[in-house]
């Protein structure tokens, strides 16, 4: 069970294989120019001390961190690696199971969340609102944690969500930044950042 504490999660910048709509598990594959644009893109909105920043320990989600809070030291932990897709990973997404199946060679659903919560668990009870820089399916395992189920669309690289516990259950909003960063956006916010 997730920690009733709020925290800050963004998923990595693109990589080739997201743009080529591959699993892209265990396989270390860095960011694409278009990546690294999108890292620095949410700097101006992550741009703030942050008490932990922690990461994957693959290298699209630790270089995503050093773009988007320059400055700040990043843990990297790899209970927030991303799942092991064992055989499929790099086939095309049309491939993948069921995220409760388990993939040939790869790793069960069960024991990837399981991974998985103990690191946020383990980041959640020692920082206050810390910023976790992971992939889709670890966001797919606090989805599961928040509604009961993995299954829903594919979070967006690069686009940091606010999610806290609140008196009706869970809540899941992009995070927009504090109010002084809010005012330099010249003309506000872009309609694809109001909250959800």
């Amino acid at each position: 069970m997730l920690l009733a504490r709020s925290f800050v999660f963004i998923r990595h910048g693109e990589t080739q294989l997201n743009r080529e709509d591959r699993i892209c598990g265990r396989c270390d594959v860095p960011l694409t120019a278009q990546g690294e644009a999108q890292a620095r893109q949410a700097a101006a909105w992550l741009d703030r001390p942050w008490s932990r920043v922690v990461t994957s320990t693959l290298q699209r989600a630790w270089r995503t961190a050093e773009l988007a809070v320059p400055g700040q030291e990043a843990v990297r932990l790899s209970g927030l690696d991303e799942r092991d897709w064992g055989r499929l990973d790099q086939w095309r997404l049309t491939h993948q199971p069921a995220y409760e199946a388990t993939p040939p060679g790869g790793e069960s659903w069960a024991s990837f969340q399981a991974r998985v919560l103990t690191a946020l668990n383990g980041t959640l009870a020692s920082a206050e609102m810390p910023l976790v820089v992971a992939h889709s399916g670890v966001f797919r395992v606090i989805r599961a944690q928040l509604t009961g189920s993995p299954n829903g669309s594919r979070l967006p690289n690069a686009t940091p969500f606010l999610i806290r516990p609140g008196l009706l259950g869970w809540q899941v909003h992009r995070y927009v930044s504090p109010p002084s960063v809010r005012r330099a956006v010249r003309g506000g916010l872009p309609a694809d950042w109001s909250t959800r």
